[in-house]
C-alpha cells in the first residue's frame, strides 16, 4: 500500500468546497475554496497519495460530492484514496472499477462487516477500514453516533477480514492543531500486520515524526497544510 512513510494531504469536500472541520462538527472550520485547485497543489508540492472525503456522504449516508471528487481523479495522476457515503459493494467497487486505489469504508463497514470480506476478495488492496474513535470507542454516521467497540479489537477482527489496511482517526483532536497522541495510534499498529493510516490533531513537523515512530505506515494531514504550519515538503522530509 504505501512503499515508504507517506504524508498524505486531506481534501475534504462539504458542499462542493474544500473544508477542514474541527472535530468532525458541521459547520466548523475554513473552507478552502476549489477541491480541484487543492487536490492540484498537493500533487504540485510532492504528494504520492491523495485523502480525498465526500463529508456529506459521511453525515448523509449518500455520495454528495461524486462529481467534484471525479474531477480530481480526472486531473492527477497520483494514489487516491475515497471514502464518506460509501454504504454498499456496489458502491465500492464502481469506484475501484474506475481507477481509485483505495475505498475507505467506516459506517458500512461497521454496520455490515462482511462488507468488507466482499470487497476485499476482488480488491484485495483497495480496502481501508476507517476506524475514528473518540473517548476510547469506534464512532460512525459522521462521528454522531457511538458503537461501544474498542478500535485496536475492531481493526484486528477487519484485518482478518481482508481489510488492506486501517485508517485511525483520533476525532477528539481532529482538527484542532492542538497535537497527536502517538500512544493511540501505537495501540492499532502493534494490534494488526497491516499499515496503519493516522489522522487526526496533526500541529507540528514533531507530530508527523511522532507518528513515524509509532509505527505509522502514513499520516493524513489537514489543517496544518491549509493554515500553513509547515508545507507539504518540509512533512515530508521530516518524516522520513
Amino acid at each position: 500500500m504505501f512503499q515508504s512513510f507517506e504524508v498524505v494531504p486531506a481534501v475534504d469536500v462539504e458542499d462542493g468546497e474544500t473544508v477542514q472541520l474541527v472535530g468532525g462538527e458541521r459547520g466548523t472550520g475554513r473552507r478552502h475554496g476549489d477541491p480541484v485547485a487543492a487536490a492540484e497543489r498537493w500533487v504540485e508540492e510532492g504528494a504520492r497519495t491523495l485523502h480525498l472525503v465526500d463529508l456529506d456522504g459521511a453525515f448523509e449516508g449518500e455520495r454528495r460530492n461524486a462529481d467534484a471528487l471525479a474531477r480530481i481523479a480526472e486531473r492527477v495522476d497520483v494514489s487516491l484514496q475515497v471514502g464518506g457515503g460509501i454504504r454498499t459493494a456496489a458502491d465500492a467497487r464502481s469506484l475501484l472499477d474506475s481507477g481509485v486505489d483505495r475505498v475507505i469504508l467506516g459506517t458500512a463497514a461497521v454496520e455490515e462487516p462482511d462488507l468488507v470480506r466482499r470487497v476485499a476478495a476482488d480488491h484485495p488492496d483497495g480496502v481501508l477500514v476507517s476506524l475514528d474513535a473518540s473517548d476510547g470507542e469506534v464512532v460512525v454516521s459522521g462521528w454522531t453516533e457511538g458503537t461501544g467497540l474498542d478500535p485496536a479489537a475492531a481493526a484486528r477482527r477487519y484485518a482478518g477480514l481482508g481489510a488492506a489496511g486501517v485508517l485511525f482517526t483520533d476525532v477528539d483532536v481532529e482538527g484542532r492543531m492542538a497535537g497527536v497522541r502517538a500512544d493511540r495510534v501505537r495501540r492499532v499498529v502493534e494490534a494488526v500486520d497491516v499499515p496503519v493510516v493516522a489522522s487526526g490533531g496533526v500541529a507540528a513537523l514533531d507530530d508527523v515524526a511522532a507518528l513515524r515512530e509509532a509505527g505509522a505506515a502514513a499520516v493524513v494531514v489537514g489543517t496544518a497544510l491549509y493554515e500553513g504550519a509547515f508545507t507539504l515538503r518540509e512533512a515530508t522530509t521530516e518524516g522520513n
